[in-house]
């Protein structure tokens, strides 16, 4: 096992967090936020860094489908995140489970609390329109019960003394990040927006969840970890979009100058389906676009007091910006970055 960067932590003398899946979008804003609290964060990537990196971070080489990898990475780590997922949601039934798998028996091994971001995909029609954390969970996707019974595992570890912190969010976007909805199906990283593609259909709804704003969520909950249960679940509100058409209105505001508008066209993601993977999966969540869906955040609120939310003008100006999907002049314009602040407001 490869371990880089250790002369950058050697001398901080926080608790050790390691992120099995830094690489990722909740993975890598939580290592900043862990950063920024005086942690010491660890990454267990497949790769490593081509040159040497001035983030702190620790990086080790090895690969979450593999125990021993996750086992040795975790030692004298106090948490574990993981926020590691098949990229394209390719051989989820294959791999989430055993990587799942690996961090709680490196949790064990450790003593190490989980903390784990979640979604709505555990969640029926049954339950819906108004989701809170005990609603009933009886998915009718396949991703949908991989997450169930995700879920049950880590209940499971809590009740042999692992302690397990989830946090349910909406569609993931923030700076950096391009394996989300935003990234791949609204804008085109690297190009200047023209016109976007809508996934909503007339009037439903959708929730989003910057992903600064669920880094420092995480963050209040671990300032606080004295007072939470040994299996706690939390609900996030993030942006919610309430007709479908408001994250569109700020990726214009934005832009700078009008954008064409277009519906995704599903029935064409349907027939391609058979022969694009990706589509495939995609299509499997079409659910999501077709009717509001909601998760209450009034738990997480009245622990907290408040939720972090960063105003929706400047967290998709500065995702924008961070995917190269501004003119040079509005990117050179000191757009905000509430990464820098942790998502606070």
């Amino acid at each position: 096992m490869i371990y880089e960067n250790q002369a950058n932590t050697a001398g901080n003398g926080g608790p050790l967090a390691l992120i099995v899946g830094a690489n990722g979008g909740v993975g890598s804003h939580v290592a900043k936020m862990l950063l920024q609290r005086g942690w010491r964060v660890r990454a267990l990537t497949r790769q490593p860094a081509p040159t040497a990196t001035a983030d702190s971070i620790e990086r080790v080489k090895g690969d979450a489908m593999n125990r021993p990898d996750v086992v040795e990475a975790a030692k004298g780590a106090s948490l574990i995140v993981h926020a590691v997922n098949p990229p394209g949601y390719r051989d989820w039934d294959k791999q989430v489970l055993p990587m799942l798998d690996n961090t709680i028996a490196a949790a064990e091994g450790c003593g190490a609390r989980i903390v784990f971001p979640g979604s709505v995909y555990n969640f029926g029609s049954d339950a819906f329109p108004l989701l809170t954390e005990d609603s009933p969970q009886k998915p009718f996707t396949r991703k949908g019960a991989l997450r169930v019974e995700m879920e049950q595992r880590l209940k499971m570890a809590s009740m042999r003394g692992v302690p397990v912190l989830i946090v349910r969010a909406g569609d993931f976007f923030g700076p950096d990040a391009k394996n989300n909805w935003f990234s791949q199906m609204l804008v085109r990283p690297g190009k200047p927006v023209r016109s976007v593609q809508n996934p909503a259909a007339p009037h439903a709804g959708h929730q989003w969840a910057y992903l600064p704003d669920v880094a420092e969520t995480i963050g209040q909950l671990l300032d606080r970890s004295d007072e939470l249960a040994a299996f706690a679940v939390y609900h996030m509100e993030g942006f919610w979009d309430f007709d479908g058409l408001q994250l569109v209105a700020a990726i214009e505001r934005a832009a700078g100058h009008p954008i064409r508008k277009r519906r995704l066209s599903w029935l064409a993601i349907g027939l391609a389906a058979p022969f694009v993977p990706l589509f495939r999966e995609v299509l499997e969540m079409h659910y999501l676009w077709k009717m509001p869906i909601r998760m209450s955040n009034r738990k997480l609120t009245d622990f907290l007091g408040t939720e972090p939310k960063t105003p929706i003008d400047i967290a998709v100006s500065a995702t924008m910006a961070s995917l190269g999907c501004l003119e040079p002049t509005r990117g050179e314009a000191g757009l905000h970055h509430p990464a820098d602040a942790g998502g606070r407001v």
